[in-house]
Order: structure tokens, then C-alpha cells, then sequence
């Protein structure tokens, strides 16, 4: 298994800190949490239904000819890659480990691609694989240059692939309503920008006939009907999502400056998460989880990933931790 973010228990046990006195700063996922409603009794004892319009929801809200739900974008990151013979397959690093992994284990030839490479590495491809916003260090590519290697690889029966898992934010540079083309695949995901993780619910944003091919393979069921009514609910709540954009926006723009006064300038961000590179990462990576506050680190990348704080009381601790940990780093 990969390491992800998210691992408060195994940190509070290498710490010798009680889960319940951490600040968890590790993961990318919207420190507001959408509303879950209450949901009838019958839901968790019938089958799920899939004619409750879910994918006409989620292509409207992304802007999408269709779409197909899953349980998480991860459950397609693992079943897409059956999907296709043996093939040459780039993935744009660095990036989220599960994707490279993925294709690996299905059999097919996986190589690593830096982005200034991509024009050499493109005609030796057959699937190109890109994170945006690049997770994790919050890289934004353009519609126009993820279209033109998509047209490339179309051309000969490839495929891009783009995970959006941090898109929501930002649904202005989502490919999703480009969909329809041909070999052009979009992951979208609940989990982060609803601070629904747990919910295990994503779609598939593609041509039809690949989703058939990919709703076939992942069999009946895929999705719990808890999580289409909830899916449902929170898809179609057009004022919360509007608030939610203004608010992480909102803090991603503060914890950059945060950052940025505690002396961790040069950085990028997203509207879920900042990212900073030093030499000395790891050593204030072990200053904050010294002081309860864990954050995501990239020891091969000397990054450091800082997801958003909710209360003011968090934005505090953090603010004292920071301005801790790089005095002792002077």
C-alpha cells in the first residue's frame, strides 16, 4: 500500500500524542464538511438504484455530456487500466503515486514524464496521465495544452487521462465539458471539495461507450445508495458550492500568506492545499508533529503539502507552531 495523507493514527502513536490533540494538516480534503441530511431507513435496506438521475446531476454541475458515478475516483484509477491492452503509458511527475501504480500492475510499460519533456515523450506514448491541479505541488495546466496532447494521442487511439480531484474550486480549466472527444478521460471526486472523503463517492467524466465498457467492469452496485442520496443532495445545493469556492479561497489565499510570514515563501497553491519545497523539510515537518501538527511530507521532493486549518483557534496553533519551528531551525 502507498502512503497517503491522512494517517493521524499512525503519527499519534510515532508522537506519543492522542489522536484528539492533533491539528491534521495532512490531506488536500475542504476542512468544511457540505451538511449530510437525514436519510430514510429505506436506503440502507434496499439495493442502490441507478435511475436516480445521479449522472444527469454530476454532468450538470460539471459541466459534462456524461458521466459515471464510483465508489471514489480511486476505484477508477484502478479499473481503468484493464480497460486497455498492454500500453506505453506517461504519467506527469511528480504527482499522486496511486496512478503510476495503477497501470503498473495491470501490465503496462509506465515511465515517468517531466513536463518540459512532454512534446519528445508524446509520440512514444499511448496514454499520457496528468493530476490538475497537480497534487502535490498544486501545478495548473491549461485547457490549451491538455487539448493538444489530447489531439495527439486521439489521433492513434490514445488516451489523455486528467484526475481533477482538486478542480472544484477553480471549474473555470476543467476539461469535463470536452468530455465527449474521444480518448479524453476526467476523474472528479466528492471527497475534497465537499469534505466528503469518507463518503467514497467520484465520477468518470468520458464518452459513453468507454463508460459502458468501464460501468461494465466495475460490476453492479458500485456506488451505496447512501452515497447517491448524498451525492444527489450535495450536487445539487448551488449555494453552498458557491460559498464553499468563496471560503477556500479564501483561506487557501491565507495560509499562503501565513506561510509566506512565517518565512516559507516561493511556493504554489490551490484553492484545497499549499505547497513549499525547502532543504529542510523533513526537519520542520518533525518541529510541527513535535507541537501536534501534522502535515504532508514529501521527503524525495523536500516539499512539504499544508492543507487548510477550519477555526480560528487551528489558524493560531498553526501560526505558533510555524513561528516555533523555524526559529529552531535558525
Amino acid at each position: 500500500m502507498l502512503e497517503h495523507g491522512g494517517r493521524l493514527r499512525e503519527a499519534a502513536r510515532r508522537f506519543n500524542r492522542p489522536v484528539e490533540q492533533w491539528l491534521d494538516l495532512s490531506t488536500g480534503i475542504s476542512p468544511f464538511a457540505w451538511p449530510i441530511p437525514a436519510l430514510p431507513q429505506s436506503i440502507w435496506q434496499r439495493l442502490p438504484e441507478t435511475d436516480d438521475n445521479l449522472s444527469g446531476v454530476a454532468g450538470d454541475y460539471y459541466g459534462a455530456p456524461a458521466a459515471l458515478p464510483v465508489a471514489g475516483s480511486q476505484a477508477a484509477i484502478q479499473a481503468l487500466p484493464l480497460l486497455r491492452a498492454p500500453s506505453r503509458v506517461g504519467v506527469l511527475e511528480p504527482t499522486y503515486a496511486e496512478h503510476a501504480d495503477a497501470w503498473r500492475r495491470a501490465g503496462h510499460a509506465v515511465r515517468s514524464v517531466q513536463l518540459d519533456d512532454v512534446a519528445d515523450v508524446l509520440p512514444q506514448l499511448d496514454v499520457l496521465l496528468a493530476v490538475n491541479p497537480n497534487n502535490p505541488t498544486a501545478q495548473l495546466l491549461t485547457t490549451e495544452q491538455l487539448l493538444k496532447w489530447h489531439a495527439e494521442l486521439a489521433s492513434r487511439g490514445g488516451w489523455l487521462l486528467v484526475d481533477e480531484a482538486f478542480m472544484d474550486v477553480t471549474p473555470e480549466h476543467s476539461l469535463a465539458s470536452f468530455t465527449d472527444r474521444e480518448g479524453l478521460i476526467v476523474l472528479r471526486s466528492l471527497g475534497k471539495f465537499f469534505g466528503l472523503a469518507g463518503l467514497r463517492l467520484g465520477f468518470v467524466l468520458a464518452a459513453p461507450a468507454l463508460l459502458g465498457q468501464l460501468e461494465k467492469a466495475l460490476g453492479p452496485w458500485a456506488v451505496s445508495g447512501p452515497a447517491r442520496a448524498v451525492g444527489l443532495a450535495a450536487l445539487l445545493d448551488a449555494s453552498t458550492q458557491q460559498l464553499w469556492r468563496y471560503r477556500l479561497k479564501t483561506a487557501s489565499e491565507r495560509l499562503d500568506a501565513l506561510l509566506i510570514q512565517a518565512g516559507l515563501s516561493g511556493g504554489a497553491g490551490c484553492g484545497l492545499f499549499q505547497w513549499r519545497e525547502s532543504e529542510r523539510a523533513e526537519r520542520l515537518y518533525l518541529n510541527l508533529a513535535l507541537q501536534g501538527v501534522l502535515v504532508r511530507l514529501f521527503p524525495a521532493l523536500n516539499g512539504l503539502r499544508f492543507g487548510l486549518p477550519h477555526h480560528q483557534r487551528d489558524w493560531e496553533r498553526l501560526e505558533q507552531a510555524l513561528n516555533t519551528s523555524m526559529r529552531a531551525r535558525q
